[in-house]
């Protein structure tokens, strides 16, 4: 909301920034930092974080989650379904089976809808503190602007440590995010190229996704099929990074460069593997084919 500071006294602002400051998120959220992301305890480095990406990627993880929990309810419909009427007609053995297997859908429903409780805590808790860093930062910029006394040089101190703090929070809430990403599984398909690729030619595919590299190497057979020496990789999505994909033709002690291109994994939170075919080369000349299972 639009905040006028006309008339706004120095002691009142210096209320509102303490307030600001006791509003942190780690005096209402029981989180632990998880070990992948250590650097973002209290008075470490830290990056700036990124509203409109962790915005998307929860959009697509909440329809992802949902999806599954969906498709989940359908099997357990269709499984209870069955179940009334083995119950009548079936074998006592086969109908335990089935409530063994409804039982089971039914605790994996109770974890997707927890998983989507907590994702929807978090996310909750990381818009609170961009709203109260936009209201710090524009409180900070008009006492920077105001005349210069005391009372408003201590007003900017403490706002400056509030926006300092409410990024150090959006930065650990988005660690605490990452970790109910879910797992990528990558599959090899291999490549296309037409006439572009010969019996005999080598190639090696680098995927990296942050931290995360996946290094292979495949072969054009007489047959045109290809062998790689691997075909799966997982990796673990991340908010920030996107899948770079760099692919290079081995000839001999040589290397030659196909192509590098970059590839969002924000459509990659679906319940179906997704086929992907990427363009290495400028004029799509050789293309990459991958799956995603999320």
């Amino acid at each position: 909301r639009s905040c006028s500071f006309t008339g706004f006294s120095t002691v009142q602002s210096r209320k509102l920034a303490k307030s600001l400051s006791r509003s942190s998120v780690r005096s209402r959220m029981s989180l632990k930092t998880p070990k992948a992301y250590n650097s973002l305890q209290k008075g470490a480095l830290i990056w700036d974080p990124k509203p409109l990406q962790v915005k998307k990627i929860f959009e697509a993880l909440k329809k992802g989650l949902n999806e599954y929990l969906e498709a989940h309810q359908a099997e357990l419909d269709y499984l209870s379904d069955r179940h009334k009427d083995t119950k009548r007609n079936s074998r006592l053995a086969f109908y335990y089976d089935l409530d063994k297997q409804i039982r089971s859908v039914e605790r994996y429903i109770r974890k997707l809808e927890f998983h989507i409780s907590k994702v929807e805590e978090l996310y909750e808790a990381y818009c609170i503190q961009c709203r109260l860093r936009d209201g710090a930062t524009n409180m900070k910029q008009a006492f920077s602007l105001s005349p210069a006394t005391k009372a408003s040089r201590e007003s900017l101190v403490e706002l400056y440590k509030n926006v300092q703090e409410c990024t150090e929070d959006m930065c650990f809430i988005e660690g605490a995010l990452e970790v109910h990403l879910g797992e990528f599984h990558v599959k090899m398909k291999g490549l296309v190229g037409f006439a572009r690729l010969c019996p005999g030619d080598q190639y090696e595919v680098f995927v990296r996704l942050g931290r995360q590299k996946w290094r292979l190497k495949g072969k054009i057979e007489t047959d045109d099929s290809q062998t790689w020496d691997e075909e799966e990789k997982i990796f673990i999505p991340n908010l920030h990074e996107k899948f770079e994909i760099k692919v290079t033709e081995l000839r001999g002690l040589a290397t030659i460069l196909v192509g590098v291109v970059t590839c969002d994994s924000i459509n990659f939170f679906t319940t179906k593997p997704q086929a992907i075919i990427v363009d290495i080369t400028e004029l799509g000349t050789i293309k990459l084919r991958l799956e995603v299972l999320w």
